[in-house]
């Protein structure tokens, strides 16, 4: 009888043990997002963006310093009622180029987030198709962790990037 059941713990043992040893896998998700069209076009679109607000805030600035050095000129001869208006004149375009800087870098930051959000998911869905195929128990980054041991961990980079259609 105890030899019966130590052969059944030792039999639920071992099966708890089989069980609980699985795949690990590791990925390298920028190399994959470098390599993906999306993340090239999204980039080249974002610059596009970054170089229109660039040249908008650079013509507001040199109509602004047109104005200043036109104002300064003329200054002396001009009424106090008009130079005070001028100078408010002044005053309101330089705050609409600040605010226009920062609505810029917002909508940029924004645009950014939406392009990179659609491209992380994609990477994501790959990862876990990998995963599911391949009976991973886990997929981890492989840039976020001190140490990854490569003889018991696989590196699955290329069978994501094979999965989203990448050489």
């Amino acid at each position: 009888m105890k030899k019966l059941i130590i052969c059944a713990l030792c039999a639920i043992c071992g099966f708890t043990t089989a069980n609980a040893q699985g795949k690990f896998g590791h990925v390298n998700t920028q190399e994959v997002m470098q390599a993906m069209p999306e993340f090239t076009k999204a980039q080249n679109e974002i610059k596009a963006l970054q170089d229109q607000y660039e040249a908008d805030l650079k013509s507001m600035q040199d109509e602004l310093q047109k104005k200043g050095e036109a104002f300064d000129k003329e200054q002396a001869n001009l009424p106090e009622n008009i130079k005070q208006r001028r100078q408010q004149e002044l005053q309101d375009m330089y705050q609409k180029i600040q605010q226009s800087f920062q609505d810029n870098q917002q909508a940029l930051q924004k645009a950014s987030q939406e392009k990179m959000q659609a491209i992380q998911t994609k990477i994501l869905d790959a990862i876990k198709a990998v995963g599911q195929a391949g009976q991973y128990v886990y997929i981890m980054e492989n840039n976020s962790l001190p140490y990854i041991s490569t003889s018991l961990s696989t590196d699955v980079t290329a069978q994501v990037k094979a999965k989203l259609g990448l050489k």
